[in-house]
């Protein structure tokens, strides 16, 4: 649950502190600008407002690590929701009512972790999970999109260090073997989901590894 908050705020204090011209540069999201990127993370505190006031009943269907959807064709962009998305941000126009509509959105959703039981069950995508299994995939969804938001400003604020790591584990997990050593947690997390190929030797590093990944999260 801190690990959530944590990565959270940072992550809304990265956008809080984009320059009006940043959010027309390229994301680290395949056919989004940061001004999508930022417009996808009002949706995604939309959602955990949404699934933490949707109590569910039954045993759990999902975990942290198998609520992902894994795939092995890379995002195209194309998908109609992610389309809308791209709608969505233009018809924002000023930058500032996108920040403006984050904190106020995202500010509600992280009230609402801090204040939600780790034991209760919610529901979300025909699932069942408890918000503690809940909460903890979207660690690894604010590290990636912070690693996203970041993608080309060199100078900007990595994501936390212990939400980089765990980050990591989960992907580990889900992808049936550890990263080298040699493999900072960033760059296990951005090669790991194919959001950069591996340098020549990084791919000689990664061994069996290098069939198992990237996988596509969803």
């Amino acid at each position: 649950m801190d690990l959530f908050s944590r990565s959270w705020a940072a992550l809304r204090a990265a956008v809080a502190g984009l320059s009006d011209e940043n959010f027309a540069r390229p994301s680290g999201c395949t056919g989004w600008l940061v001004r999508d990127l930022v417009c996808h993370l009002v949706i995604d505190a939309q959602d955990v407002l949404i699934t933490l006031a949707t109590p569910a009943d039954g045993e759990p269907t999902r975990d942290a690590l198998t609520y992902w959807e894994v795939s092995d064709t890379p995002p195209t962009g194309d998908d109609p929701l992610d389309a809308l998305t791209v709608r969505l941000a233009a018809a924002y126009g000023e930058p500032h009512l996108l920040k403006f509509h984050l904190d106020d959105v995202g500010s509600a959703a992280g009230r609402a972790a801090e204040l939600a039981d780790p034991a209760l069950r919610v529901g979300t995508r025909d699932e069942v999970l408890t918000v503690g299994d809940y909460l903890s995939t979207y660690v690894m969804e604010w590290t990636l999109h912070h690693l996203d938001l970041i993608a080309h400003l060199p100078h900007a604020a990595q994501p936390p260090a212990e939400g980089l790591a765990r980050s990591r584990e989960m992907l580990e997990r889900i992808a049936g073997s550890a990263f080298p050593p040699s493999f900072s947690d960033a760059d296990a997390l951005l090669v790991g989901t194919g959001r950069r190929a591996p340098t020549g030797a990084e791919r000689d590093v990664l061994g069996d590894l290098a069939s198992r990944v990237p996988v596509y999260l969803r």
